[in-house]
Protein backbone atom coordinates (compact mmCIF):
# COMPACT_ATOMS: atom_id res chain seq x y z
CA UNK A 1 0.00 0.00 0.00
CA UNK A 2 1.38 3.41 -1.01
CA UNK A 3 2.38 5.67 1.89
CA UNK A 4 0.34 8.82 2.44
CA UNK A 5 3.54 10.64 3.41
CA UNK A 6 3.87 12.74 0.26
CA UNK A 7 6.44 15.49 -0.33
CA UNK A 8 5.03 19.01 -0.41
CA UNK A 9 6.38 20.64 -3.55
CA UNK A 10 4.97 23.78 -5.14
CA UNK A 11 5.49 23.57 -8.89
CA UNK A 12 7.22 26.68 -10.27
CA UNK A 13 4.76 26.79 -13.19
CA UNK A 14 1.59 26.37 -11.13
CA UNK A 15 -1.45 28.19 -12.54
CA UNK A 16 0.35 28.84 -15.86
CA UNK A 17 -0.92 27.62 -19.22
CA UNK A 18 0.38 24.30 -20.59
CA UNK A 19 0.88 26.10 -23.93
CA UNK A 20 4.68 26.59 -24.22
CA UNK A 21 4.54 30.06 -25.79
CA UNK A 22 2.13 31.41 -23.19
CA UNK A 23 3.92 29.73 -20.32
CA UNK A 24 7.29 31.20 -21.34
CA UNK A 25 5.92 34.73 -21.27
CA UNK A 26 3.99 34.09 -18.04
CA UNK A 27 7.20 33.01 -16.31
CA UNK A 28 8.90 36.22 -17.39
CA UNK A 29 6.02 38.44 -16.30
CA UNK A 30 5.60 36.73 -12.95
CA UNK A 31 9.33 36.96 -12.22
CA UNK A 32 9.14 40.73 -12.74
CA UNK A 33 6.53 41.18 -9.98
CA UNK A 34 7.12 38.20 -7.70
CA UNK A 35 9.06 40.24 -5.15
CA UNK A 36 7.14 43.49 -5.32
CA UNK A 37 5.79 44.76 -1.99
CA UNK A 38 2.25 43.75 -1.09
CA UNK A 39 -0.41 46.44 -1.07
CA UNK A 40 -3.46 45.19 0.85
CA UNK A 41 -6.09 47.97 0.63
CA UNK A 42 -9.13 45.97 1.73
CA UNK A 43 -9.27 43.18 4.30
CA UNK A 44 -10.48 42.07 7.70
CA UNK A 45 -7.33 41.21 9.65
CA UNK A 46 -7.69 42.15 13.31
CA UNK A 47 -5.37 45.12 14.07
CA UNK A 48 -4.92 43.73 17.59
CA UNK A 49 -2.40 41.29 16.10
CA UNK A 50 0.02 44.19 15.65
CA UNK A 51 -0.84 46.33 18.67
CA UNK A 52 1.96 44.90 20.83
CA UNK A 53 5.38 43.49 19.81
CA UNK A 54 4.92 40.11 21.50
CA UNK A 55 1.40 39.22 20.31
CA UNK A 56 1.03 35.49 19.56
CA UNK A 57 -1.15 33.71 17.01
CA UNK A 58 -1.78 30.91 19.53
CA UNK A 59 -1.66 27.30 18.33
CA UNK A 60 -2.03 26.07 14.71
CA UNK A 61 -5.76 25.35 15.12
CA UNK A 62 -6.44 28.83 16.50
CA UNK A 63 -4.42 30.29 13.67
CA UNK A 64 -5.73 28.36 10.67
CA UNK A 65 -9.07 26.70 11.36
CA UNK A 66 -11.25 28.37 13.98
CA UNK A 67 -11.21 31.89 12.46
CA UNK A 68 -11.35 30.88 8.78
CA UNK A 69 -14.80 30.19 7.33
CA UNK A 70 -13.18 29.29 3.98
CA UNK A 71 -11.84 26.18 5.72
CA UNK A 72 -14.63 25.10 8.02
CA UNK A 73 -17.50 25.75 5.58
CA UNK A 74 -16.11 23.00 3.33
CA UNK A 75 -15.84 20.59 6.26
CA UNK A 76 -19.38 21.45 7.38
CA UNK A 77 -20.66 20.77 3.83
CA UNK A 78 -19.44 17.19 4.27
CA UNK A 79 -21.39 16.72 7.50
CA UNK A 80 -18.69 17.61 10.00
CA UNK A 81 -20.31 19.58 12.87
CA UNK A 82 -18.84 23.00 13.63
CA UNK A 83 -18.79 22.01 17.31
CA UNK A 84 -16.21 19.35 16.49
CA UNK A 85 -14.02 22.05 14.92
CA UNK A 86 -14.02 24.24 18.02
CA UNK A 87 -16.19 27.00 16.55
CA UNK A 88 -17.65 28.94 19.51
CA UNK A 89 -21.43 28.81 19.98
CA UNK A 90 -23.33 32.01 20.75
CA UNK A 91 -24.97 30.31 23.75
CA UNK A 92 -21.65 29.14 25.15
CA UNK A 93 -22.58 25.52 24.46
CA UNK A 94 -20.07 22.68 24.37
CA UNK A 95 -17.54 22.54 21.52
CA UNK A 96 -14.32 20.64 20.96
CA UNK A 97 -11.49 22.20 23.00
CA UNK A 98 -8.55 19.99 22.00
CA UNK A 99 -6.63 21.81 19.25
CA UNK A 100 -4.81 18.60 18.30
CA UNK A 101 -8.11 16.74 17.74
CA UNK A 102 -9.49 19.57 15.62
CA UNK A 103 -6.30 19.63 13.58
CA UNK A 104 -6.53 15.88 13.03
CA UNK A 105 -10.09 16.20 11.69
CA UNK A 106 -8.89 18.88 9.30
CA UNK A 107 -5.89 16.79 8.22
CA UNK A 108 -7.99 13.65 7.67
CA UNK A 109 -10.26 15.67 5.37
CA UNK A 110 -7.74 17.87 3.61
CA UNK A 111 -8.46 16.00 0.38
CA UNK A 112 -11.73 17.96 0.23
CA UNK A 113 -9.75 21.03 -0.81
CA UNK A 114 -8.25 19.52 -3.95
CA UNK A 115 -8.53 21.95 -6.86
CA UNK A 116 -9.75 24.82 -4.68
CA UNK A 117 -8.01 28.15 -4.04
CA UNK A 118 -8.26 27.41 -0.30
CA UNK A 119 -6.14 24.30 -0.80
CA UNK A 120 -3.62 26.22 -2.90
CA UNK A 121 -3.36 29.03 -0.34
CA UNK A 122 -2.94 26.60 2.55
CA UNK A 123 -0.18 24.60 0.90
CA UNK A 124 1.63 27.84 0.06
CA UNK A 125 1.46 28.83 3.73
CA UNK A 126 2.78 25.43 4.86
CA UNK A 127 5.63 25.45 2.37
CA UNK A 128 6.64 29.10 2.02
CA UNK A 129 5.84 30.46 5.49
CA UNK A 130 6.55 27.46 7.73
CA UNK A 131 8.93 25.42 5.59
CA UNK A 132 6.87 22.22 5.95
CA UNK A 133 8.30 19.41 3.79
CA UNK A 134 5.33 17.02 3.60
CA UNK A 135 1.73 17.42 2.52
CA UNK A 136 -0.92 17.45 5.22
CA UNK A 137 -2.68 14.13 5.84
CA UNK A 138 -3.76 11.99 8.76
CA UNK A 139 -0.31 10.43 8.79
CA UNK A 140 1.58 13.75 8.89
CA UNK A 141 -0.93 15.72 10.99
CA UNK A 142 0.82 15.43 14.37
CA UNK A 143 4.34 16.25 13.22
CA UNK A 144 3.14 19.22 11.12
CA UNK A 145 1.09 20.50 14.05
CA UNK A 146 4.11 20.26 16.37
CA UNK A 147 6.45 21.94 13.88
CA UNK A 148 4.06 24.88 13.30
CA UNK A 149 3.31 25.17 17.01
CA UNK A 150 7.02 25.38 17.83
CA UNK A 151 7.64 28.06 15.22
CA UNK A 152 4.64 30.13 16.35
CA UNK A 153 6.30 30.41 19.76
CA UNK A 154 9.47 31.91 18.28
CA UNK A 155 10.08 35.67 17.77
CA UNK A 156 10.43 35.24 14.01
CA UNK A 157 6.78 34.23 13.75
CA UNK A 158 5.20 37.13 15.60
CA UNK A 159 2.64 39.08 13.54
CA UNK A 160 4.99 42.05 13.23
CA UNK A 161 7.92 39.90 12.14
CA UNK A 162 5.82 38.15 9.50
CA UNK A 163 4.39 41.48 8.31
CA UNK A 164 7.93 42.54 7.49
CA UNK A 165 8.87 39.14 6.04
CA UNK A 166 5.85 39.25 3.73
CA UNK A 167 7.00 42.70 2.46
CA UNK A 168 3.63 44.27 3.17
CA UNK A 169 3.79 47.95 2.30
CA UNK A 170 0.37 48.82 3.68
CA UNK A 171 -2.46 46.81 5.25
CA UNK A 172 -5.98 48.23 5.59
CA UNK A 173 -8.30 46.82 8.22
CA UNK A 174 -12.11 47.19 8.26
CA UNK A 175 -13.50 48.95 11.30
CA UNK A 176 -16.99 49.87 12.50
CA UNK A 177 -17.94 53.54 12.32
CA UNK A 178 -18.11 53.63 16.12
CA UNK A 179 -14.72 51.95 16.67
CA UNK A 180 -12.36 53.99 18.85
CA UNK A 181 -9.41 52.57 16.87
CA UNK A 182 -7.46 51.87 20.05
CA UNK A 183 -5.36 49.16 18.39
CA UNK A 184 -4.41 51.55 15.60
CA UNK A 185 -3.40 54.13 18.20
CA UNK A 186 -1.16 51.60 19.95
CA UNK A 187 0.49 50.67 16.65
CA UNK A 188 1.18 54.33 15.87
CA UNK A 189 2.55 55.03 19.35
CA UNK A 190 5.01 52.15 19.11
CA UNK A 191 8.36 52.46 17.37
CA UNK A 192 7.33 49.87 14.79
CA UNK A 193 7.36 51.06 11.16
CA UNK A 194 4.63 48.79 9.77
CA UNK A 195 1.84 50.75 8.05
CA UNK A 196 -1.62 49.58 9.11
CA UNK A 197 -4.59 51.85 8.44
CA UNK A 198 -8.32 51.64 9.25
CA UNK A 199 -11.26 51.65 6.84
CA UNK A 200 -14.53 53.36 7.77
CA UNK A 201 -17.36 50.76 7.75
CA UNK A 202 -20.76 52.44 8.43
CA UNK A 203 -23.11 49.46 7.85
CA UNK A 204 -24.29 49.23 11.45
CA UNK A 205 -25.37 52.88 11.53
CA UNK A 206 -26.95 52.95 8.06
CA UNK A 207 -29.18 49.87 8.33
CA UNK A 208 -32.19 50.95 10.40
CA UNK A 209 -33.64 47.42 10.19
CA UNK A 210 -31.05 46.05 12.62
CA UNK A 211 -32.56 45.33 16.03
CA UNK A 212 -29.67 47.06 17.85
CA UNK A 213 -29.67 50.10 15.56
CA UNK A 214 -30.83 52.57 18.21
CA UNK A 215 -28.14 51.41 20.64
CA UNK A 216 -25.59 51.81 17.86
CA UNK A 217 -26.78 55.37 17.28
CA UNK A 218 -26.37 56.07 20.99
CA UNK A 219 -22.83 54.76 20.73
CA UNK A 220 -22.23 56.90 17.64
CA UNK A 221 -23.50 59.93 19.55
CA UNK A 222 -21.07 59.17 22.37
CA UNK A 223 -17.92 58.61 20.30
CA UNK A 224 -18.62 61.59 18.03
CA UNK A 225 -19.54 63.91 20.92
CA UNK A 226 -22.69 64.78 18.99
CA UNK A 227 -26.23 64.84 20.33
CA UNK A 228 -27.98 62.83 17.61
CA UNK A 229 -31.68 63.71 17.69
CA UNK A 230 -32.52 64.22 14.00
CA UNK A 231 -31.18 63.50 10.53
CA UNK A 232 -29.01 66.62 10.43
CA UNK A 233 -27.18 65.73 13.64
CA UNK A 234 -26.85 62.14 12.39
CA UNK A 235 -24.96 63.31 9.31
CA UNK A 236 -22.90 65.68 11.46
CA UNK A 237 -21.83 62.74 13.64
CA UNK A 238 -20.88 60.69 10.57
CA UNK A 239 -18.71 63.55 9.31
CA UNK A 240 -16.95 63.71 12.67
CA UNK A 241 -16.21 60.00 12.55
CA UNK A 242 -14.98 60.08 8.95
CA UNK A 243 -12.53 62.83 9.87
CA UNK A 244 -11.44 60.80 12.89
CA UNK A 245 -10.70 57.82 10.66
CA UNK A 246 -8.81 60.04 8.21
CA UNK A 247 -6.66 61.34 11.06
CA UNK A 248 -5.78 57.69 11.83
CA UNK A 249 -4.65 57.14 8.23
CA UNK A 250 -7.83 55.88 6.55
CA UNK A 251 -8.12 56.46 2.81
CA UNK A 252 -11.35 54.56 2.19
CA UNK A 253 -14.83 53.68 3.37
CA UNK A 254 -16.64 50.40 2.80
CA UNK A 255 -20.37 49.80 2.52
CA UNK A 256 -21.93 46.34 2.28
CA UNK A 257 -25.51 46.15 1.00
CA UNK A 258 -27.57 43.33 -0.40
CA UNK A 259 -28.38 45.38 -3.53
CA UNK A 260 -26.94 48.57 -5.09
CA UNK A 261 -30.33 50.30 -5.06
CA UNK A 262 -29.95 54.07 -4.79
CA UNK A 263 -32.63 56.73 -4.41
CA UNK A 264 -32.66 60.47 -3.84
CA UNK A 265 -34.75 61.63 -0.88
CA UNK A 266 -35.82 65.13 0.01
CA UNK A 267 -34.63 66.59 3.30
CA UNK A 268 -38.12 66.12 4.75
CA UNK A 269 -38.35 62.50 3.57
CA UNK A 270 -34.97 61.64 5.08
CA UNK A 271 -35.87 63.36 8.32
CA UNK A 272 -39.22 61.56 8.48
CA UNK A 273 -37.68 58.11 8.04
CA UNK A 274 -34.91 58.84 10.53
CA UNK A 275 -37.39 60.10 13.14
CA UNK A 276 -39.56 57.00 12.73
CA UNK A 277 -36.47 54.82 13.12
CA UNK A 278 -35.45 56.61 16.32
CA UNK A 279 -38.93 56.04 17.75
CA UNK A 280 -38.99 52.39 16.65
CA UNK A 281 -41.76 52.94 14.11
CA UNK A 282 -39.98 52.43 10.78
CA UNK A 283 -41.29 49.91 8.23
CA UNK A 284 -39.57 47.72 5.60
CA UNK A 285 -40.06 50.36 2.90
CA UNK A 286 -38.37 52.91 5.15
CA UNK A 287 -35.40 50.60 5.58
CA UNK A 288 -34.97 50.04 1.83
CA UNK A 289 -35.29 53.73 0.94
CA UNK A 290 -33.05 54.92 3.77
CA UNK A 291 -30.21 52.56 2.86
CA UNK A 292 -30.57 53.58 -0.80
CA UNK A 293 -30.34 57.26 0.11
CA UNK A 294 -27.47 56.75 2.53
CA UNK A 295 -25.41 55.12 -0.21
CA UNK A 296 -25.87 58.38 -2.13
CA UNK A 297 -25.02 60.40 0.96
CA UNK A 298 -21.81 58.45 1.43
CA UNK A 299 -20.88 59.36 -2.15
CA UNK A 300 -21.57 63.03 -1.41
CA UNK A 301 -19.42 62.90 1.72
CA UNK A 302 -16.62 61.16 -0.19
CA UNK A 303 -16.55 64.06 -2.64
CA UNK A 304 -16.22 66.40 0.33
CA UNK A 305 -13.51 64.58 2.30
CA UNK A 306 -11.73 62.55 -0.40
CA UNK A 307 -12.22 59.08 1.09
CA UNK A 308 -12.52 56.33 -1.51
CA UNK A 309 -15.98 54.73 -1.47
CA UNK A 310 -16.25 50.95 -1.74
CA UNK A 311 -19.62 49.32 -2.35
CA UNK A 312 -19.88 45.54 -1.87
CA UNK A 313 -23.16 43.96 -2.99
CA UNK A 314 -24.66 40.67 -4.12
CA UNK A 315 -24.72 38.42 -1.06
CA UNK A 316 -27.50 36.93 1.03
CA UNK A 317 -26.05 37.03 4.53
CA UNK A 318 -26.58 34.24 7.06
CA UNK A 319 -28.59 31.98 4.74
CA UNK A 320 -28.53 29.00 7.12
CA UNK A 321 -30.96 30.03 9.87
CA UNK A 322 -30.11 27.10 12.16
CA UNK A 323 -26.39 27.72 11.89
CA UNK A 324 -26.86 31.46 12.41
CA UNK A 325 -28.83 30.76 15.58
CA UNK A 326 -26.08 28.52 16.96
CA UNK A 327 -22.92 30.28 15.79
CA UNK A 328 -23.82 33.76 14.56
CA UNK A 329 -22.61 35.65 11.50
CA UNK A 330 -19.55 35.06 9.29
CA UNK A 331 -19.63 31.28 9.60
CA UNK A 332 -19.52 30.36 5.92
CA UNK A 333 -23.23 30.52 5.14
CA UNK A 334 -23.38 33.68 3.04
CA UNK A 335 -24.59 32.95 -0.51
CA UNK A 336 -24.33 35.05 -3.73
CA UNK A 337 -27.53 36.40 -5.31
CA UNK A 338 -28.33 37.98 -8.72
CA UNK A 339 -27.94 41.76 -8.90
CA UNK A 340 -28.94 44.57 -11.30
CA UNK A 341 -26.71 47.66 -11.52
CA UNK A 342 -27.71 49.81 -14.49
CA UNK A 343 -31.06 50.99 -13.11
CA UNK A 344 -30.15 50.69 -9.42
CA UNK A 345 -27.06 52.90 -9.66
CA UNK A 346 -28.58 55.44 -12.07
CA UNK A 347 -29.65 57.96 -9.37
CA UNK A 348 -26.19 57.92 -7.79
CA UNK A 349 -24.23 58.00 -11.04
CA UNK A 350 -26.44 60.68 -12.62
CA UNK A 351 -25.85 62.90 -9.60
CA UNK A 352 -22.21 62.16 -8.79
CA UNK A 353 -20.77 59.83 -11.45
CA UNK A 354 -19.37 62.62 -13.61
CA UNK A 355 -17.56 64.19 -10.66
CA UNK A 356 -13.86 63.35 -10.75
CA UNK A 357 -13.61 64.03 -7.02
CA UNK A 358 -15.58 60.82 -6.33
CA UNK A 359 -13.72 57.50 -6.34
CA UNK A 360 -16.35 54.73 -6.29
CA UNK A 361 -15.23 51.08 -6.41
CA UNK A 362 -18.06 48.60 -6.96
CA UNK A 363 -17.78 44.90 -6.08
CA UNK A 364 -20.23 42.12 -6.89
CA UNK A 365 -20.68 38.39 -6.34
CA UNK A 366 -22.91 38.17 -9.42
CA UNK A 367 -20.50 37.54 -12.30
CA UNK A 368 -23.28 37.62 -14.90
CA UNK A 369 -23.19 41.40 -15.03
CA UNK A 370 -19.42 41.85 -15.42
CA UNK A 371 -19.57 42.43 -19.18
CA UNK A 372 -23.28 43.34 -19.36
CA UNK A 373 -23.33 46.19 -16.81
CA UNK A 374 -20.27 46.81 -14.67
CA UNK A 375 -17.71 47.05 -17.46
CA UNK A 376 -19.83 49.46 -19.55
CA UNK A 377 -20.63 51.59 -16.48
CA UNK A 378 -17.01 51.78 -15.32
CA UNK A 379 -15.91 52.29 -18.92
CA UNK A 380 -18.03 55.45 -19.07
CA UNK A 381 -18.42 57.20 -15.69
CA UNK A 382 -15.20 58.91 -14.49
CA UNK A 383 -16.10 58.32 -10.83
CA UNK A 384 -16.55 54.54 -11.03
CA UNK A 385 -14.20 51.60 -11.13
CA UNK A 386 -14.88 47.86 -10.91
CA UNK A 387 -13.50 46.15 -7.83
CA UNK A 388 -11.58 42.89 -8.37
CA UNK A 389 -13.00 39.38 -8.37
CA UNK A 390 -14.29 39.09 -4.84
CA UNK A 391 -14.85 36.43 -2.17
CA UNK A 392 -16.09 33.27 -3.93
CA UNK A 393 -14.43 34.48 -7.13
CA UNK A 394 -10.90 35.45 -6.03
CA UNK A 395 -9.93 32.03 -7.34
CA UNK A 396 -7.99 30.77 -10.33
CA UNK A 397 -11.00 30.46 -12.62
CA UNK A 398 -12.83 33.39 -11.02
CA UNK A 399 -10.00 35.86 -11.66
CA UNK A 400 -9.61 34.61 -15.24
CA UNK A 401 -13.33 35.08 -15.89
CA UNK A 402 -13.15 38.57 -14.41
CA UNK A 403 -10.26 39.65 -16.63
CA UNK A 404 -11.86 38.21 -19.78
CA UNK A 405 -15.24 39.82 -19.17
CA UNK A 406 -14.22 43.21 -17.79
CA UNK A 407 -11.10 44.36 -19.63
CA UNK A 408 -12.25 44.53 -23.25
CA UNK A 409 -14.95 47.09 -22.41
CA UNK A 410 -13.70 48.84 -19.26
CA UNK A 411 -9.97 48.68 -19.90
CA UNK A 412 -7.43 47.74 -17.27
CA UNK A 413 -7.24 51.21 -15.74
CA UNK A 414 -10.90 51.15 -14.76
CA UNK A 415 -10.13 48.21 -12.48
CA UNK A 416 -8.27 48.35 -9.15
CA UNK A 417 -5.71 45.55 -9.01
CA UNK A 418 -6.13 42.89 -6.34
CA UNK A 419 -7.52 42.89 -2.79
CA UNK A 420 -7.08 39.85 -0.55
CA UNK A 421 -10.24 40.53 1.53
CA UNK A 422 -9.16 38.11 4.25
CA UNK A 423 -9.33 37.64 8.01
CA UNK A 424 -6.50 35.10 7.81
CA UNK A 425 -3.30 37.14 7.97
CA UNK A 426 -1.00 34.30 6.95
CA UNK A 427 -2.94 33.77 3.73
CA UNK A 428 -2.12 37.27 2.43
CA UNK A 429 1.15 36.37 0.63
CA UNK A 430 -0.45 33.18 -0.71
CA UNK A 431 -3.41 35.10 -2.14
CA UNK A 432 -1.23 37.77 -3.73
CA UNK A 433 1.10 35.16 -5.20
CA UNK A 434 -1.83 33.31 -6.77
CA UNK A 435 -3.24 36.57 -8.13
CA UNK A 436 0.09 37.59 -9.63
CA UNK A 437 0.46 34.20 -11.29
CA UNK A 438 -3.08 34.21 -12.70
CA UNK A 439 -2.68 37.75 -14.03
CA UNK A 440 0.74 36.92 -15.51
CA UNK A 441 -0.82 33.97 -17.32
CA UNK A 442 -3.78 36.04 -18.61
CA UNK A 443 -1.53 38.86 -19.84
CA UNK A 444 0.88 36.33 -21.36
CA UNK A 445 -2.03 34.90 -23.36
CA UNK A 446 -2.69 38.35 -24.83
CA UNK A 447 0.97 38.74 -25.74
CA UNK A 448 1.23 35.23 -27.18
CA UNK A 449 -1.67 36.04 -29.51
CA UNK A 450 -0.08 39.40 -30.39
CA UNK A 451 -2.99 41.39 -29.01
CA UNK A 452 -0.47 43.39 -26.97
CA UNK A 453 3.30 43.81 -27.16
CA UNK A 454 5.73 42.43 -24.61
CA UNK A 455 6.33 45.98 -23.40
CA UNK A 456 2.58 46.39 -22.85
CA UNK A 457 2.53 43.07 -21.00
CA UNK A 458 5.35 44.14 -18.68
CA UNK A 459 3.52 47.36 -17.82
CA UNK A 460 0.17 45.61 -17.34
CA UNK A 461 1.50 43.04 -14.86
CA UNK A 462 3.04 45.81 -12.74
CA UNK A 463 -0.33 47.55 -12.79
CA UNK A 464 -2.32 44.50 -11.69
CA UNK A 465 0.20 43.46 -9.03
CA UNK A 466 0.93 46.83 -7.46
CA UNK A 467 0.23 50.16 -9.15
CA UNK A 468 -3.54 50.01 -9.72
CA UNK A 469 -4.33 49.30 -6.06
CA UNK A 470 -2.06 52.11 -4.86
CA UNK A 471 -3.68 54.60 -7.20
CA UNK A 472 -7.30 53.50 -6.69
CA UNK A 473 -7.05 53.58 -2.89
CA UNK A 474 -4.90 56.73 -2.74
CA UNK A 475 -2.01 54.96 -1.09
Amino acid sequence: MKSKREKLTLHPDRFFSPDPATRKIARRLYASVKNLPIVSPHGHVNPQLFSTPGYSFGNPTELFIIPDHYLFRMLYSQGIPLESLGIPRVDGGKTQTSPERIWRIFADNFHLFRGTPTGAWFEYELSEVFGIKYRLSGETAAEIYDEIDKKLKSPGFSPRALFEKFKIEVLATTDAATDTLECHKLIKKSAWSGKIIPTFRPDSILDISQKNWRKTIEHLSEVSATDIHDYETFIRAIKVRREYFKSAGATATDIAAQAPYTEELSKNEAEGIFSRALSGKSNPEDCTRFTAFMIMEMARLSIEDGLVMQLHVGVFRNHNAELFGKFGADKGHDIPIPIEFTKNLKPLLNKYGNNRELALIVFTLDETNYSRELAPLAGHYPAMKVGPAWWFHDSINGMERYRRQITETAGLNNTTGFVDDTRAFLSIPARHDLSRRVDANWIAGLAARHIITLHDAEEMIKDTAYRLAKKAYKL
